[in-house]
């Protein structure tokens, strides 16, 4: 059995009616919004993020989950999928997962709107219904991720982003939406557990953490895997084993890789050359460790609940996110 259907196992019930009232979620008078909704949810990926939302609520609360539950999960899925159509628009890109993307078959400007559509409906999903704790959540991961976006936009300028800066950029990026799965699962039990609350946002932003750390390597790796190796040097994407080379270079070397991110980006060969010099520098390693100490940071909040299938699947989840192949 895949790791991923291994960590479904105790919440396959809840995934399958989630899947149901997410369908539902999308629905629209527009016919046009109906055929993109239904081609967006038949391409969906691993649903990693309602896995969360379930996962955590049943392990904080002995295998509960309601109404707020499905809810959070939908509204974290729907604004997910808002931001990965606006990304596609922004990023200029024709395939998501294998399939065109919606600015490819619709161009951009549908694209937006329907981006914007799943934005409200997520956010009327949590107000209809008077969820405003758990709308709070959402709307703080939401700011933080376009500020994270931007942040890193604005640094790839120069391309002199430190360590803690490139912490910020993927804690507000990617493991602010994940820190949101995780205390909104928690949030939709036991509401008024705040510290408990508080420490599923926790795990969930050092999962996070380790979760795009594993992305950044796959950059430097052969593996078939869902990107083209390389692509985040012609991006002028600052990544942590790029960060850690270059701080622990000669001013020459600095220099010439630089000077080869900034205007030889397009270049296969100089590419290939910038990610040799990185993996010289022991910049894989230096990543690859320190991914494991957030992974670990994780798994000492996890200690204190009780044995349970769900805290199980949440293990196998934090070493998932770091042993995965895509």
């Amino acid at each position: 059995m895949k790791i991923t259907e291994q960590i479904k196992l105790p919440i396959a019930a809840e995934m399958e009616l989630f899947e149901e009232k997410f369908r539902d979620s999308m629905s629209s008078k527009v016919a046009l919004l109906n055929r993109i909704t239904h081609y967006i949810v038949n391409r969906k990926g691993k649903q990693m993020r309602p896995m969360f939302v379930f996962l955590t609520s049943k392990m904080v609360s002995d295998g509960l989950v309601n109404d707020r539950t499905y809810r959070g999960a939908a509204v974290i899925e729907l604004i997910h999928t808002a931001t990965l159509v606006h990304d596609d628009v922004v990023d200029d890109s024709n395939k998501r997962r294998g399939f065109f993307s919606l600015n490819a078959l619709w161009k951009n400007k549908i694209a937006v709107l329907v981006g914007d559509y799943l934005l409200s409906k997520g956010l009327l999903l949590s107000i209809d219904n008077n969820d405003f704790d758990l709308l709070k959540i959402i709307s703080v991961a939401v700011r933080e991720m376009s500020e994270g976006e931007l942040l890193q936009i604005e640094k790839a300028r120069r391309l002199d982003i430190t360590e803690d800066i490139y912490y910020e950029i993927i804690r507000q990026k990617t493991a602010t939406l994940i820190a949101a799965c995780c205390s909104l699962g928690a949030c939709s039990v036991v509401p008024e557990d705040t510290v408990v609350v508080e420490k599923m946002r926790k795990f969930g932003e050092l999962i996070g953490m380790a979760f795009q750390i594993k992305d950044d390597l796959f950059d430097y790796t052969d593996e078939a895997i869902g990107k083209p190796t390389g692509i985040d040097i012609k991006e002028q994407k600052m990544t942590l084993p790029l960060i850690y080379a270059l701080n622990h270079c000669t001013p020459k070397e600095k220099k010439w890789v630089i000077n080869s991110v900034k205007n030889h980006n397009k270049d296969k060969t100089r590419v290939k050359e910038v990610i040799q010099f990185v993996k010289n520098k022991n910049g894989l390693l230096y990543a690859e460790e320190k991914m494991i100490v957030f992974q670990q940071e994780a798994l000492v909040l996890l200690q204190d609940f009780p044995q349970s299938p769900y805290k199980d699947a949440l293990i196998l989840m934090v070493n998932y996110v770091i042993e995965r192949k895509i």
